[in-house]
């Protein structure tokens, strides 16, 4: 399969494309804050995008609270699902997936949403585990992987959760260690703020170092990571990609130059104290940042931070890619076993600029 790059297109881009060849598939990625669909079809042995959606719906509002997904959030998340259904019956999709993570796996409510999504929008959407989550992610961003490496790190910061996969290519196989803790960004705001001091900062990064510690999967981590050197981290969410596009100071997002971007992790720190000295009001009217983020990204700069103290990573790539291609290259009959033989082979010892 071709490396599936799935740029998003412009809106004129997208004017026409109910007379593509093929009839596209589909991908709905449901999280805590953000309501995400990818329209692509197949060509040849890769995926075309022909159509994308975004829009923050803060899903998981309050739910650290109260355990339970609140109406307003449901409302708003169930119009942007609509959206969602109306862009793939305008593309004739053949066949779609449609997930749901964190937020809904740990509602009390999480399964009636559902079941009241699928009236109101059409869509039947499916409460991934973690172990799958963290598989589908890592098939989306595999082909950041660089092989002159011995061990990787795949880092999905979300709303609600933390999920890892780290995984190194040995004697013909690869092993992976998928783990999930329950802190995200918006988890640690709504504990925290969204201006935390330097106090309530060290304090969001410990939250996720405890549960990392607390987790099992992480003692086996630890004990196959010191045989290894060279550790590359993939960095997949809109935490670590906005991170990428404040590092590179741009006026705009690029999604072109910042999939793929190498990001030195030494630059974090210098990151999140440009980050925490604006306020929120000053981060919102940043356009890489934007309002749905201004008080999301602190935490998530804290998580990044974090992971790097717990697992000192060489290299770090960012990707603008992850479940949503990871679901898509699925359908298309993808396994990550044969994706992992076919990406990694044994370290070449090249070093990355």
């Amino acid at each position: 399969m071709k490396d599936p790059a799935f740029s998003s297109p412009s809106a004129n881009e997208t004017e026409g494309l109910g007379d593509v060849t093929r009839r596209p598939v589909a991908a709905v990625d449901l999280g805590t804050n953000n309501c995400r669909l990818l329209v692509a079809r197949v060509d040849g042995d890769g995926l075309t995008v022909v159509d994308s959606f975004s829009r923050i719906v803060r899903l998981g509002e309050g739910l650290e609270r109260t355990g339970r997904l609140d109406e307003a959030s449901i409302q708003r998340t169930i119009h942007a699902l609509r959206i969602c259904a109306r862009i793939m019956a305008r593309h004739q999709v053949a066949e779609a997936r449609c997930v749901a993570t964190e937020a809904c796996r740990r509602a009390v409510n999480g399964e009636g949403f559902v079941a009241r999504a699928r009236l109101a929008s059409g869509l039947a959407l499916e409460i991934l585990d973690q172990e799958e989550e963290a598989r589908l992610g890592l098939l989306g961003c595999l082909a950041l992987a660089d092989r002159c490496f011995e061990q990787f790190l795949m880092m999905d910061v979300g709303g609600g959760s933390t999920e890892l996969a780290w995984f190194r290519p040995e004697r013909g196989r690869t092993e992976i260690v998928n783990l999930s803790v329950p802190v995200g960004v918006v988890t640690l705001a709504e504990r925290f703020g969204s201006d935390p001091d330097d106090a309530g900062y060290a304090a969001m990064q410990d939250t996720l170092l405890r549960a990392l510690d607390a987790h099992p999967a992480v003692r086996r981590i630890d004990a196959e990571m010191g045989a290894c050197r060279g550790l590359q981290a993939i960095g997949t969410s809109g935490t670590v990609t906005t991170l990428a596009a404040l590092y590179l100071h741009l006026a705009r997002y690029d999604r072109r130059q910042v999939d793929g971007l190498w990001l030195p992790p030494g630059a974090l720190s210098d990151v999140a104290a440009e980050l925490r000295a604006r306020d929120t009001a000053a981060r919102a009217r940043d356009p890489c940042i934007g309002a749905g983020r201004a008080d999301l990204v602190v935490a998530g700069a804290a998580i990044v931070q974090a992971l790097y103290t717990r697992f000192p990573f060489t290299a770090l790539r960012v990707a603008d890619r992850g479940l949503r291609e990871g679901i898509l290259a699925s359908l298309m009959g993808e396994r990550l076993d044969t994706a992992l033989t076919r990406q990694l082979g044994p370290p070449s010892g090249a070093s990355v600029a």
